[in-house]
């Protein structure tokens, strides 16, 4: 079984509450707060190796956790940081939001990316003391957080990627030209996973990735077509088999028109990506008139390696060639994307919403922030909490929104009386 697409569960830690300790000690009044901030939770860390190369480990287990933040104590104890998780990926793994959104690349052998980070610890009772409040009974709760679901997809990494339709003599190819063993059978759909070789020849070493067969459709999905067109995006070049002969009784011209329309169809940058064309089969009957036909068409515009894989006729021709055109594309790099963060903390925007004459509903990264932080039980903490929503402009908005004394606040899981 070969996974290269899967859903897990991740959730970094929470962080420790901070304490609202007050010092005691023996002929010490008045000894003010002392309470310490809670620990950082555990961060969900991510990291590439090149020692998998499926995601089949994830089949098994689909949930990580990181570790929480100690909560924080009396005499100015800080809490104990939560333990980080860290999650091995096969290079070329990609992280996306179950929206589609790019979280990260993990392009390189030993990449680190902190996908989700753990949430904030509480500040102690100390860091809210003024000098008309001088022992404070709060302190702030560490911030909580979710638990987010997340899609992994592996991406080959090939510099090159055998194109086809199924039983054209792609996997004959790589176990020629390299000392992968992918399994070869006189039928559709042998191969059902990429399999990749390591051609070194000329003083020159590359990676070739055997794609399964590509039908009619593969762009809208069809014949697992999403599956194996993934494998193709990282590649520098491509080289396309064709059953030249037509045994099949398929015309190879259409083959080739059909094939390249279902791969510049799911990606229209793939079509800059260099062809070679591979004219298999040239034992066969019909082969040499196919041959004659297909350069008289696209000759001008392809390199053509007439080749009969089995007896490794022409195979030296094609390494050569793909190993002088490789000398001068540039190297594979990463995806661009716009880095999309799964963290609510680094989103602090908020908006308002009127959900009817008296009611308003406030939401945002600001607004899950503060009220995981803050003890709503406690009178000095729902002042400090009315106070950052001030200075931070909720009250204004909710004023424009039209507001007034006496109506209901609501602010994720928290209810109040709005007063002006």
């Amino acid at each position: 079984m070969f996974i290269d697409k899967v859903k897990i569960f991740i959730k970094s830690g929470n962080g420790g509450n901070g304490s609202a300790s007050l010092h005691t000690e023996k002929y010490v009044p008045n000894g003010g707060p002392d309470g310490g901030d809670g620990g950082k939770g555990g961060d969900v860390v991510f990291v590439a190796t090149s020692s998998e190369n499926t995601l089949n480990a994830f089949h098994f287990q689909k949930h990580f956790r990181a570790g929480n933040g100690e909560n924080g104590g009396k005499k100015n104890c800080y809490g104990k940081n939560g333990a980080d998780v860290e999650i091995k990926v096969p290079v070329g793994t990609v992280i996306k939001t179950v929206g589609g959104e790019t979280v990260a690349d993990m392009y390189y052998d030993g990449q680190r990316e902190i996908v989700m980070k753990g949430g904030r610890g509480g500040r102690g009772n100390k860091h809210f003391a003024t000098p008309r409040r001088r022992s404070p009974s709060f302190a702030e709760h560490g911030v909580k957080t979710e638990e987010k679901e997340i899609v992994l997809e592996l991406k080959t990494i090939a510099d090159v990627g055998l194109v086809g339709f199924p039983n054209v003599g792609k996997s004959t190819l790589l176990s020629v030209i390299s000392s992968a063993k992918p399994k070869i059978a006189n039928y559709h759909f042998t191969t059902l996973s990429p399999n990749l070789g390591v051609v070194s020849a000329y003083d020159k070493t590359f990676v070739v990735a055997d794609i399964p067969g590509l039908i009619e459709g593969a762009s809208q999905g069809a014949g697992l077509g999403h599956s194996f067109l993934r494998h193709v995006e990282r590649t520098r070049l491509l080289v396309h088999v064709l059953d030249i002969s037509g045994s099949e009784n398929r015309d190879p011209l259409q083959d080739f028109e059909l094939i390249n329309n279902e791969i510049f169809s799911y990606d229209e940058a793939l079509r800059r990506l260099p062809m070679i064309v591979v004219a298999n089969k040239m034992d066969m009957p019909d082969a040499d008139k196919n041959l004659e036909r297909f350069t008289k068409k696209y000759g001008g515009d392809y390199e053509i390696v007439p080749m009969t894989t089995i007896i490794h006729e022409g195979v030296a021709q094609l390494i050569k060639l793909v190993a002088d055109k490789l000398e001068t594309l540039p190297p594979a790099q990463p995806l661009e994307f716009e880095k999309f963060s799964l963290d609510d903390e680094e989103k602090d925007d908020f908006a308002v919403e009127k959900l009817d004459d008296d009611v308003f509903e406030v939401t945002g990264g600001l607004v899950k922030i503060l009220a995981r932080k803050v003890n709503m039980d406690d009178y000095d903490s729902f002042g400090y909490f009315q106070r950052v929503l001030k200075e931070r402009g909720v009250i204004d908005a909710l004023r424009r929104s039209g507001a007034h004394d006496g109506c209901t606040v609501i602010m994720g899981e928290i209810e109040f009386d709005f007063v002006d």
